[in-house]
């Protein structure tokens, strides 16, 4: 039986360490070649070391797989670029992005500086624009010229923090709120050509969460960012591609999918603004409350 991801090519970013590790390993695993981003930093985003990918890579060329190390900065337009081009120079294609690189400064807002502020929506929402947009541009002009679709994915990272909310964290709950729209409305945009946006909440122990609080080892086993990569992988294969615009949730021992903002209880308006108030209030009142950070669980 052929593996899953035979020859396709597939970027993964942030691909060192924790999930984009796992996603690296299991693409190559199952037959992709792969190209590990990876500007090296700590968690905070501070510093640059291309060792790290390269590792990765080590390790893929030890089981027997193809890949190529990548330290470009996911945020600049300019490096983003040069990684598509580096995918396609090195494999001669490209046919996914996984776009996983992240940092946090978690921060209460009444103490969120804007340098800690504008980092994180930089890594994480432009960090996920920017190489989406010039392989997207790749696969339209592809697409193209062969006068029909392609068959390509662009796989984005979304959390709980930002579908759901939590406390502490409303830089990084933007961002990933953000990546959930772009994923739903690049799907709109971009199934013309072939190409699929899916996202993944993952649930994973790693350096990004490993402070959060105390984790048991039954925790740092369903936790695992091991439990990712099998929904990377699928997504990155030819068999996902009647799914888009999907966000889906993954770890702490469940698959899931997530489901979006809908319209809840309505009424007809009204222009005095004490009266609006008093509809307001009722409407509030039946609808169904904010989910907590389980997708479950009512405020």
């Amino acid at each position: 039986m052929a593996r899953l991801c035979e020859g396709r090519v597939a970027i993964v970013t942030g691909g060192a360490r924790g999930v984009g590790r796992e996603h690296c390993l299991m693409l190559a695993e199952h037959g992709a070649k792969v190209v590990v981003n990876d500007l090296g930093g700590d968690r905070a985003g501070t510093g640059q070391d291309i060792s790290a990918a390269q590792q990765v890579v080590n390790e893929i060329k030890a089981m027997g797989g193809e890949a190529v190390a990548n330290g470009d900065d996911v945020s600049d337009w300019d490096g983003a670029k040069r990684m598509i081009d580096q995918a396609v120079s090195a494999f001669g294609k490209l046919d996914a992005v996984v776009l996983n690189a992240g940092i946090l400064r978690d921060r209460m807002l009444v103490n969120m500086s804007e340098q800690e502020w504008d980092a994180v929506i930089k890594v994480h929402l432009k960090g996920t624009f920017a190489p989406a947009r010039h392989a997207a541009a790749y696969w339209r002009d592809q697409s193209k010229a062969k006068g029909g679709p392609v068959d390509a994915r662009i796989i984005t990272t979304t959390s709980v923090s930002g579908i759901y909310g939590n406390i502490g964290q409303t830089n990084y709950g933007a961002a990933k709120a953000g990546i959930a729209s772009f994923t739903v409305i690049a799907a709109r945009e971009l199934g013309r050509y072939g190409i699929t946006v899916n996202s993944i909440s993952p649930s994973a122990f790693t350096r990004m969460t490993e402070d959060l609080r105390v984790y048991t080892d039954d925790d740092k086993e369903t936790r695992s960012p091991k439990w990712i990569a099998p929904v990377a992988t699928w997504l990155v294969s030819e068999e996902s591609r009647e799914i888009t615009g999907r966000v889906f949730q993954a770890g702490n021992g469940q698959f899931a999918v997530a489901e979006g903002w809908h319209k809840g209880p309505e009424s007809k308006p009204v222009l005095d603004p004490r009266q609006a108030g008093k509809i307001l209030t009722e409407l509030a009142k039946k609808a169904r409350k904010n989910a907590g950070m389980n997708g479950l669980d009512l405020d």
